[in-house]
């Protein structure tokens, strides 16, 4: 067989990697979307490297777009087989999807006017809403654990990733020529004492690992540090400065995150008194996904639902769902914290309100996760002093701070950590996808050091033969 690397190959977003096994059947693991890969992202998201018609399965990991974006243009091009995933994964995959077409046919638009008026001809949106809608009909979905077979002679199961609600890693069985060959595909592993989640699961022996990177050669802080962070620069910008903190966090995950940490001031006494808007439409949802699915909860949060019944609540707390209400904001002086999608800054409502506040020294965009370096919250990151947004140049007046340790990444220890449970002796060859090329070759050696005879960093569509 078989394995083609269609997205997330020294690079951190697109995760897209094709399996092909001797009888022809293709199984494709994740479809996620480009994000913040400058002038090439419409390019690299509008042609797969392959033929969607031709692929049977897919095998989802988990619901962030860098994994399942692209699923809607994946069946629009005539893909047709079932797409598995968890069922936490299927509930957030239809309201990302739903709000990721909606997103981008209003960036579309907005983009077209001053397109229209450079005499530029018309974009259009990699998918619409319709065509989310039509993908959602091949959902499957499988409980954790739970071995399923494909076909008679490819079987898989998922483990909990600790990533994300839902997330997981996918374990394959696969007879081929009267031999077993067993692929994990991590999927993204989250941290061990992760703020909301349980710790990643050990997972079976593997032949082969496909193995993410993002953080290969990144400790991070303790997580304890996040409450205090959070409240150094709630007072500083809003109290202080009496300007506005603009956090640009995913709508899933990081969001639910920041809003567990707030509420968690309050029940300390020291939330300052204030406006506190998450500005996602989806968001609500996400975070009531979140709350209908409490057996992914750590110990530390199931303690807190004794005494709180809602985790992510808190006074002063509200959820803005109208464009009207989302552009109010921008017109309200007022010192505030405005929560907004999507986390790399690269587009949805959050880009809007950096633009309206980026040249006020009084105010904070403050980065809580991972971002592309070509990204808005990439470039803000490395400290560039004029940025692009919606091809407009602007000054960045306003402080940018961050908080690294909020990444639902696991860093170098917890990667290894993930991949201890396997004697390396057995294992055939790692994979690293999903990083920076950089951070792979310092990850790289880190791996070997374990005791892991052979590393690979597959470059974009790269073909490789295993088995």
């Amino acid at each position: 067989m078989t394995i083609t690397f269609h997205g997330a190959a020294r690079v951190v977003t697109g995760s897209k990697h094709l399996l092909q096994l001797n009888d022809g059947i293709r199984i494709l693991l994740d479809c996620g979307m480009f994000q913040g890969m400058g002038d090439h992202t419409e390019d690299l998201n509008e042609h797969f490297g392959f033929n969607p018609e031709t692929v049977d399965y897919l095998i989802l990991s988990h619901a962030h777009i860098d994994h399942c974006g692209l699923i809607p243009r994946l069946v629009a091009e005539g893909f047709k087989g079932p797409i598995f995933c968890t069922p936490p994964t299927a509930d957030l995959v239809k309201i990302l999807l739903t709000d990721s077409a909606r997103i981008q046919e209003q960036d579309t638009a907005y983009s077209n006017k001053h397109r229209t008026k450079n005499n530029l001809p018309p974009l259009n949106a990699l998918y619409t809403e319709e065509q989310a809608e039509e993908s959602f009909l091949l959902l499957k979905t499988v409980v954790y654990e739970q071995e399923y077979a494909i076909t008679p002679t490819v079987k898989f199961k998922f483990t909990d990733a600790g990533h994300l609600v839902g997330s997981a890693a996918v374990h394959l069985n696969i007879l081929e020529n009267g031999k077993q060959t067993h692929i994990t595909f991590s999927g993204d592993v989250g941290r061990y004492g992760d703020l909301l989640l349980k710790s990643p699961q050990q997972f079976p022996q593997a032949d082969y690992i496909l193995l993410e990177s993002t953080y290969g050669d990144s400790l991070h802080q303790e997580l304890g540090s996040i409450e205090d962070r959070l409240l150094e620069v709630i007072q500083h910008t809003c109290l202080n400065n009496k300007g506005k903190v603009i956090i640009p966090a995913f709508s899933v995950g990081r969001t639910q995150e920041i809003l567990y940490a707030l509420n968690s001031l309050e029940l300390k006494g020291t939330l300052p008194d204030l406006h506190y808007y998450v500005d996602s439409p989806l968001s609500e949802k996400a975070t009531h996904v979140l709350m209908d699915h409490p057996e992914v909860y750590n110990k530390a949060v199931s303690d807190v639902l004794k005494i709180d019944a809602n985790p992510f609540g808190f006074k002063g707390l509200k959820f803005i769902q109208s464009t009207d209400e989302s552009k109010a904001l921008n017109n309200d002086p007022s010192p505030c914290v405005i929560i907004s999608s999507s986390g790399m800054a690269e587009a949805g409502r959050v880009k809007h309100h950096i633009k309206n506040n980026i040249g006020n020294k009084n105010c904070t965009i403050l980065m809580v996760g991972y971002c592309e370096p070509n990204s808005l919250g990439g470039r803000l990151l490395r400290g560039d002093r004029e940025v692009h947004i919606f091809g407009e140049m602007f000054e960045v007046k306003a402080e940018v701070q961050s908080i690294k340790s909020m990444s639902a990444h696991g860093d170098y220890k917890d990667l290894l950590h993930f991949i201890s449970s396997q004697n390396p002796k057995t294992v055939k060859k790692v994979f690293l996808v999903h990083g920076e090329y950089e951070v792979q070759q310092h990850f790289k050696e880190k791996i070997l050091a374990a005791g892991f005879a052979d590393v690979e960093i597959p470059y974009q569509h790269q073909k490789i033969e295993i088995g």
